[in-house]
């Protein structure tokens, strides 16, 4: 009956990494996790009040111990906390990154002509070289 744990956790761990993993903060990841917070919340409850109860379940599963069964689901809750972190990371870096583009291109002297500028968009600088004198790099 271990095995069939083993198996059931490494699939949770794989199936909510890939779900978190593939994005967007859409009505239907929100829900998600507010679902999984009040399951949460409702077995760390029972667990508090009857650890008896615990104990009886990780048996049940072929695990020693109720502790036990609360490590596995805290590795579980760690790697979904990790997958999120980093998605949440990666949304703001490509964020930041357009807006520091925007302001850079919002702030080149707006009498330099348009060839200069595209010039300066194509080659990805920031600031300004010799060729535009814009207020770039106050």
């Amino acid at each position: 009956m271990q095995i069939v744990v083993q198996i059931a956790l490494v699939l949770a761990v794989v199936t909510v990494s890939l779900a978190l993993m593939r994005g967007g903060s859409n009505a239907r990841h929100l829900a998600i996790r507010r679902i999984m917070l009040v399951l949460f919340a409702c077995v760390a409850g029972l667990s508090i009040f009857f650890p008896g109860l615990l104990t009886q379940i990780a048996r049940f599963f072929g695990i020693g111990r109720g502790t036990d069964l609360v490590l596995y689901g805290l590795i579980v809750s760690f790697l979904v906390y990790m997958a999120t972190t980093y998605q949440r990371f990666r949304h703001m870096e490509t964020t930041l990154t357009k807006l520091s583009r925007r302001i850079a291109i919002d702030e080149v002297n707006r009498t330099q002509s348009p060839a200069a500028v595209a010039d300066l968009i194509a080659r990805g600088t920031t600031s300004a070289g010799p060729e535009l004198s814009g207020p770039v790099g106050r």
